[in-house]
């Protein structure tokens, strides 16, 4: 029985299918855009590294409470006895007085140890700055979404809101209304006084004045998704303005959003250092990085190793920070170069 030449076109092309696929039954099985952005970020050694290392902190951090509470760190007990006192408190011994039992030494003047407090410090200085992230980027997601959908009368409101909010000298700012918003913060809001009160306002000057550059990312993507397919379909269903927002456009901007966010973190682990400095930030006995590290200003000459622990741990984690930010704009944008 002989084949025409349809039949054996049709039989070569069947022949071909089963060749290209896989063995034992298997389909071939696409892969996400997520999937894709996993893949292109693990081949990335210098964004894994970084990732390791912002993950290292970030357990670290979580658990320096409970190490304190089960007595291994010990950021608040003096050791007098290993301080020359003739010398100006300086600790005794080479280095900043490292040993087996201070590691990193032990602090000029007060003789507590060093890694203990920045082991501490790390928890607190994560704390402000991952709260003052999230409510920058929630409130700049949120303005930047309305912004963007609505547009008109609306869109030129919150514009020259941003524009406002960029325009106030933020240092200053928060300089001259310390006084006053923590006044109102312990007798309006109840908020206990002392560092927690420090720390709240820390951490609203910083998310109130740092939305508008989210918000600004957030409005450009806005205004290309909202004239796709799927945003009309649930306007012509009868969908709500607050379904819509979360539901359909939200989902669509999570990368822009989760770039902004690594890359907020260490800007304002920055930040609290520089507003320890000023002295608006947390205060002694209780640790942060940046008051550690402007308590380390003045034995800079005299113990050199006090000071140069908190700086190196700051910038290490400010550009695992930024690196890990940039990979993630990579591997989600996979147009761009590095």
């Amino acid at each position: 029985m002989s084949l025409s030449a349809t039949d054996l076109t049709s039989h070569e092309a069947k022949h071909e299918a089963d060749s290209l696929e896989p063995q034992g039954g298997s389909t071939v099985a696409g892969l996400s855009p997520t999937r894709l952005a996993v893949r292109r970020f693990r081949k990335d050694r210098l964004s894994m590294v970084s990732f390791t290392v912002v993950l290292l902190y970030t357990l670290a951090a979580i658990a320096a409470p409970i190490l304190v509470r089960m007595g291994v760190l010990d950021p608040y007990s003096n050791h007098d006895k290993l301080l020359d006192a003739s010398a100006g408190g300086v600790p005794k011994g080479a280095l900043g007085g490292i040993s087996w039992a201070h590691p990193l030494g032990v602090v000029p003047g007060s003789g507590t140890d060093v890694l203990s407090r920045l082991w501490l410090g790390l928890t607190y200085s994560l704390s402000i700055a991952l709260a003052a992230t999230i409510i920058a980027v929630v409130l700049g997601t949120v303005l930047g979404i309305i912004s963007g959908f609505r547009g008109g009368f609306v869109d030129g409101v919150i514009g020259r809101s941003i524009d406002l909010t960029l325009s106030f000298p933020q240092t200053l700012m928060l300089l001259a209304l310390s006084g006053t918003a923590i006044y109102f913060l312990t007798h309006t809001l109840h908020i206990p006084p002392g560092n927690t009160a420090q720390s709240v306002y820390v951490i609203l000057v910083l998310g109130l004045f740092g939305w508008p550059p989210i918000a600004r990312v957030v409005r450009g993507q806005v205004l290309s998704i909202r004239e796709r397919e799927f945003v009309e379909a649930a306007r012509a269903l009868g969908a709500s303005k607050r379904r819509i927002y979360f539901k359909e456009l939200l989902p669509n901007l999570w990368a822009p959003i989760l770039v902004y966010f690594t890359l907020t973190m260490p800007a304002y682990v920055s930040a609290e250092a520089a507003l320890a400095f000023l002295g608006v930030s947390v205060k002694p006995p209780t640790p942060t990085l940046g008051n550690v590290l402007t308590d380390s200003i003045a034995y800079s000459v005299s113990d050199f190793t006090f000071f140069f622990f908190p700086a190196l741990l700051i910038a290490v984690i400010v550009v695992s920070f930024n690196l890990l930010g940039d990979g993630l704009r990579d591997a989600l944008d996979p147009k761009s170069n590095r």
